[in-house]
């Protein structure tokens, strides 16, 4: 067997061990994001995953729910953003350095 395949097959090898803890190690971490002075407070895991949603009571207005949902949506969706770049910086370290003929890492 040609020697750098074999070097390939276990840069590959380590790289989806890696992963595979990274993505592990994101599913306990999480994120926070707030809308409308902390009135709505939205927790998401690095894995992506809604943990807890936070809603002071003063935000409930029977007459303007258009206004709790939109802050839910801002706050929710800052969160997965938060998420998101929380998990390509940490998964994106692991793919950085490799050498591997024909991927673009």
């Amino acid at each position: 067997m040609n020697p750098n395949y074999q070097k390939m097959m276990k840069q590959v090898q380590k790289m989806q061990a890696d992963m595979a803890k990274m993505q592990e190690d994101l599913a306990n971490e999480t994120v926070e994001a707030s809308a409308g002075g902390g009135m709505v407070t939205v927790q998401v895991t690095g894995a992506i995953e809604l943990k807890g949603i936070k809603i002071d009571p003063a935000a409930v207005d029977p007459e303007d729910v258009e206004m709790l949902e939109d802050m839910i949506m801002a706050a929710t969706n800052e969160a997965l953003r938060s998420a998101q770049e929380l998990a390509n910086k940490k998964l994106g370290g692991i793919t950085s350095g490799l050498n591997i003929p024909g991927l673009p890492f």
